[in-house]
């Protein structure tokens, strides 16, 4: 589902743009992380291990993903309404990706932010 200005673009053209867009949002690449370490989530769930999350975007980025087809979604029909998320093997496919770039920011987020600092004190004006 490509929201509005996507459609008809090199995003929708393109699919290292199509798929990396995605993750543009800064949850998706978290709510991966953190179904593969669950392994099966509610949402309530979700919403108490990523507390900075609003249920609106944890919603909406659950449902990128399924679209994506990188969670499932199973809904038990109990009252309430039972719903649990995990990652598809495909999702799983995407941790050691995301562990290497957790790794490679770790190991160079001091000198990142001295680049930056730099290019700040250069630039202003």
């Amino acid at each position: 589902m490509l929201k509005k200005e996507e459609r008809n673009s090199i995003i929708e053209i393109c699919p290292v743009r199509n798929v990396i867009a995605r993750f543009g949002n800064k949850w998706a690449l978290l709510v991966v992380l953190v179904l593969s370490e669950q392994k099966k989530v509610r949402f309530n769930e979700l919403c108490r291990l990523i507390p900075d999350i609003s249920s609106r975007v944890l919603s909406g980025t659950l449902r990128t993903l399924e679209a994506d087809g990188l969670i499932s979604r199973k809904i038990y029909p109990v009252v309430p309404p039972k719903v649990e998320y995990q990652l598809t093997e495909m999702g799983y496919s995407l941790v050691p990706l995301i562990t290497q770039l957790t790794e490679w920011a770790q190991t160079n987020i001091k000198k990142i932010v001295e680049h930056r600092k730099e290019f700040e004190t250069e630039n202003k004006g």
